[in-house]
């Protein structure tokens, strides 16, 4: 999972980055509040874990922004040394997952981050993905529309699990970049478009099959349910 800490202790902060690579998530830490709402805005997340003192705005006012302003429904989970009942009502009923009183206890941490990303998106350990017509195997890397198989190439076929996976939510092109390319400084973002344009074309995503994939200027991509299958979903 790709997780942002927003934790202004540099030794708080890089403990709970730590744990949770150790875990095997990728993990961005910053200090500044602006900061990271300058990053959370172009960039998408699997999860925040936010403390609610800092020195500009407070995590109460960042969970805000993420939930009212930019309509985003990424899991968040404060870890604050404040344990106020008040204080953890304001947080669930702002939007937070969860909420965790310091000091951090590192199997609990792992824990609960687990728990609150098993009640929202998939984890992404299945191995076989089926949405609507599209079905692939991810342990030998098939792909199938209607039954028929497709010719996909290696980035192609996990650009396309990345995107059902996330269906329905944007995500932005380092996101894709990160979890098909790796973290890689030689691959350049056009490469995400070109191989959104292939997937597009190979899947034949388009409305009259129920799915498309929407860009979102300077951001990413959405892939989104439309027509019968949306209405399905519902």
């Amino acid at each position: 999972m790709r997780i942002a800490i927003l934790e202004d202790d540099t030794l708080q902060s890089e403990m709970l980055a730590l744990w949770l690579r150790d875990a095997s998530h990728d993990v961005y830490c910053f200090a500044d509040a602006r900061d990271f709402m300058r990053i959370a805005a172009r960039e998408s997340f699997d999860f925040f874990l936010l403390d609610s003192i800092l020195p500009q705005l407070s995590g109460q006012e960042v969970l805000e922004w993420l939930r009212k302003e930019r309509n985003n429904d990424t899991p968040v989970v404060f870890v604050t040394a404040r344990d106020a009942e008040e204080d953890v009502v304001a947080a669930l009923s702002g939007g937070a997952d969860d909420y965790i009183v310091k000091p951090v206890r590192r199997w609990e941490l792992l824990a609960r981050v687990d728990a609150v990303l098993r009640r929202g998106r998939s984890q992404g350990n299945e191995q076989v993905v089926e949405v609507g017509p599209y079905r692939f195997d991810v342990t030998h890397k098939q792909a199938q529309l209607d039954g028929a198989g497709l010719e996909l190439t290696d980035k192609e076929f996990d650009l396309a699990v990345f995107l059902f996976r996330n269906l329905g939510r944007l995500v932005s092109r380092g996101h894709m970049l990160e979890a098909v390319w790796g973290r890689s400084p030689t691959v350049a973002t056009r490469t995400v478009d070109t191989h959104i344009s292939r997937v597009r074309t190979k899947l034949e995503l388009r409305p009259e099959r129920g799915y498309r994939l929407v860009p979102a200027y300077n951001f990413g991509y959405r892939l989104e349910r439309v027509g019968a299958e949306a209405g399905e979903a519902a």
